[in-house]
């Protein structure tokens, strides 16, 4: 069966026999061959990714199950749990999470203090989250499914475990396989299949990929560093990619026989779970020196490496050797009387502290020795040149703005073809070379010319840190430049030559940004320039159009007249009629292009005032009743009960309405015409409140193809039934006057359905209404205000 013979029977068989070194192995040559096929540090093995990715939903899937097994099917649902549970009095009290049941707050806290420094500094999780990174912008979904995973696979933690408990007894010693063996008590060997399977393949998942992350900072910053420092000779290859991918493989195998032989040490004495705790301690001592480098300028090297060996030292004769003394590899006495018997050396009572689980009292001395050295270390010897530089670059790298180059902290002499050699070296001659070309083009120099200055040395050692580990492409960029140490005063001088220079960067920049600005900006006022040079061209052909019509048929009738002095008299009349139609509509025409050419040229005269206007829509009614009685149309009209104030020229509002109101009168159908003239109040998208005045027509409309154009100079749209002689300015010169006014003209037209041409005014609560008063104005005729023709 699955759970029988366990760790405890193979622990008593020869290691030569045992199943498990062969496992490990196993582990390590598939590990070789699928995540170390390459030399680069940075190579990213997107197949292990998504074969994790599936263990963890295989994990998920089978852990799941087993709770809901458990919680629903050995038991009838969590209300039957928890009250079976509450009939035992020792599972009753640890369900009470209060001082009097005993509660450990202490563990508990612990526990959730080293779950959350692992998800930040365990191995495994550097790999997944940073080297195996193919978009930063997955950060915002695992900042989502990372915790929902984390609720969804904790979920029957307490289920499972009350059941295992209430099934096996509360001295049960393996709580960690109760996933497996509620299921195969119960006879459920199918679920029992699923969950081993979920379980292995979560073991082997975090076994290789925590493998491959440690192998490869051991390569990286451990052997390979001292291999550059101290044992390359004259005979040290020339490539290093054969070199790093033996250290790396041969870490691998190393790693894993040390886990092996750890299990054989330790694992009678220690569960699986406690085992993985005494690692998540030893990994929480590298928190203080991280997160403090993160924060705090302060920081020096020394006080880090001082709050490193101080805390794993704490963290080691608290817990590791614990673990040894429990397998008997050390003598009992050991852990419970102390070295040479001291009673307050005890290894979990250091000093006399008590009331501690042996987890929780070795963490808090470990960090507290950590924090402790770290911190007194760094203040009494502050930090360097070398150690400012790099806190500078830690501490302010969000200060900087995105694109904005770090300041480079080297000073030295380097050569290109030196640079270029140890390049090759690591990477191989053809991707040195495409690099550098790279670099050149950036920079807009040839590749000859490129000058080997710190920021092309900084360059060089970022692109090896990434395949071989800032340590050792620390030692390969310093084996082949001449370096000058830097003092503080030194790194101040770059900081402020950095902030100069950046500085002058973003004024080139906002001259560069103002100029494309000045330069679009005159782009488009020659393009405008260049539109209204034709729009004048196009008025002047226009006006000079218009102004020939009415000349050409007064001059032909006079001329027809002098020639013919015998002409009969009613002929004479009519003649002379003619002439004066067309000279009054060449007056008209005159004084509207001097009106819109002053209205445009912001010359005109206005008289803003209060007015109601619901009293010009009625004086405008009024005007227009004659010349909507001659063609036999009816005026209906439609007016608030409470006044519109609005703020406005009364004469130019009446110079628009009549407008409106001709153009109305023109286009009904004669003897069954009908024009609607309403005004209400509205309010605009965001709640201003406005007046709407519409005319309404029941005549032909306006075709879709000239409702674009209506307002615009000279166009008349539609064909009028009886088409008086017009100018086609009156809508051009009365959505000058409404935008003036601070509204907007409009058309609203189905073709054959009638056309309505309103105007939208601000209303003006606070101001008075008053009857509009007619005014004289200087160059403001009666002829106009005559009606026009759309």
């Amino acid at each position: 069966m699955v759970t029988e013979g366990a760790a405890h029977a193979t622990l008593n068989t020869p290691w030569w026999r045992d199943s498990t070194l062969y496992l490990a192995l196993g582990l390590a040559a598939f590990t070789m061959a699928f995540g170390v096929r390459h030399w680069d540090g940075t190579e990213r093995h997107e197949g292990m990714v998504a074969a994790i990715a599936f263990e963890s939903l295989v994990k998920l899937v089978a852990f799941v199950a087993v709770g809901a097994f458990v919680t629903w099917g050995l038991f009838d649902g969590w209300d039957d749990l928890v009250a079976r549970a509450n009939q035992v009095p020792a599972l009753a009290q640890r369900l009470r999470l209060d001082d009097a049941a005993g509660f450990a707050w202490s563990s508990w806290l612990a526990l959730t203090v080293l779950a959350g420094l692992s998800v930040l500094l365990l191995p495994r999780q550097f790999q997944v989250m940073v080297v195996e990174a193919v978009d930063e912008r997955h950060i915002r979904r695992a900042a989502w499914v990372f915790p929902l995973y984390l609720w969804l696979i904790n979920l029957f933690v307490l289920p499972i475990a009350l059941a295992g408990l209430l099934w096996f007894g509360l001295d049960s010693a393996e709580a960690e396989i109760f996933v497996l063996r509620l299921p195969q008590a119960a006879g459920a060997e199918g679920l029992l299949l699923l969950a081993f399977i979920g379980g292995l393949s979560a073991a082997t998942g975090m076994v290789i990929v925590e493998t491959i992350a440690v192998a490869t900072m051991v390569c990286n910053d451990l052997v390979l560093p001292g291999w550059l420092r101290y044992g390359s000779g004259p005979r040290a290859p020339a490539d290093l990619t054969r070199l790093i991918l033996r250290i790396r493989r041969g870490a691998i195998l190393v790693l894993l026989l040390l886990g092996y032989g750890y299990y054989r040490v330790a694992g009678d004495a220690y569960a699986l779970v406690s085992i993985g705790l005494i690692s998540f301690a030893a990994v929480a001592q590298f928190a203080p020196a991280l997160l403090g480098g993160m924060y705090w300028r302060g920081a020096s090297r020394d006080g880090a490496l001082a709050g490193l060996v101080g805390g794993f030292a704490v963290w080691a004769y608290t817990l590791m050797l614990p673990s040894l003394a429990k397998s008997g590899w050390l003598p009992a006495s050991f852990v419970t009387a102390g070295p040479w018997g001291i009673d307050w050396l005890r290894p979990e009572a250091l000093l006399g502290l008590h009331g501690l689980d042996h987890l929780t009292h070795a963490l808090f001395w470990s960090l507290l020795v950590n924090i402790g050295l770290y911190v007194g270390v760094s203040l009494a010897r502050p930090p360097g040149a070398a150690e400012t530089s790099q806190a500078l670059l830690f501490v302010d790298a969000l200060r900087h703005r995105a694109g904005d180059q770090p300041p480079v902290f080297w000073r030295g002499q380097a050569s290109l073809p030196a640079l270029q050699a140890v390049l090759a070296r690591v990477l191989g001659a053809q991707r040195a070379h495409e690099l550098l070309q790279e670099q050149a083009r950036a920079r807009g120099v040839p590749l000859a010319a490129l000058p080997a200055d710190a920021a092309l040395v900084h360059w060089v050692e970022t692109q090896l840190a990434g395949a071989v580990g800032s340590a050792s492409a620390r030692s390969l960029v310093a084996s082949v430049v001449e370096e000058q140490p830097l003092r503080v005063e030194d790194v101040l001088d770059i900081l402020r030559e950095t902030g100069r220079l950046r500085a002058l960067s973003q004024a080139l920049e906002e001259k560069s940004r103002s100029l494309e600005r000045a330069t679009a900006e005159l782009r488009a006022a020659n393009e405008r320039l260049q539109e209204l040079d034709r729009l004048k061209d196009d008025f002047m052909s226009s006006v000079t159009h218009e102004l020939r019509t009415p000349l050409t048929s007064i001059r032909a009738l006079s001329e027809i007249m002098r020639d013919d002095p015998q002409m009969d008299v009613a002929q004479r009349e009519q003649f002379l009629g003619i002439v004066v139609a067309e000279s009054e509509r060449l007056s008209r025409l005159v004084n509207q292009v001097l009106d819109l050419a002053k209205i445009e040229s912001g010359h005109a005269s206005w008289r803003d005032e209060a007015l109601d206007l619901r009293a010009v829509v009625e004086q405008a009614a009024r005007a227009a009743e004659p010349l909507l009685h001659e063609r036999g149309a009816q005026l209906v009209l439609e007016l608030p009960a409470q006044p519109l104030p609005v703020r406005a020229d009364a004469d130019r509002l009446q110079q628009v309405l009549m407008n409106l109101l001709s153009n109305a009168a023109k286009f009904v159908p004669a003897g069954r015409g009908q024009v609607r003239l309403c005004a209400r109040p509205t309010r605009a998208d965001d709640g201003t409140p406005w007046a709407t005045v519409e005319v309404h027509d029941n005549g032909p409309g306006v075709p879709l193809a000239e409702q674009a154009v209506i307002f615009e100079k000279f166009r008349q749209g539609g064909d009028a039934l009886e088409r008086p002689p017009g100018t086609g300015l009156g809508l051009p010169i009365s959505r000058r006057i409404v935008e003036h006014l601070g509204g907007r003209l409009w058309l609203r037209s189905t073709p054959g359905q009638g056309a309505c041409f309103g105007f939208d005014l601000p209303l003006w609560p606070d101001a008075p209404p008053a009857s509009p008063q007619p005014h004289a104005e200087e160059n403001r005729t009666d002829e106009q205000t005559r009606p026009d023709r759309r």
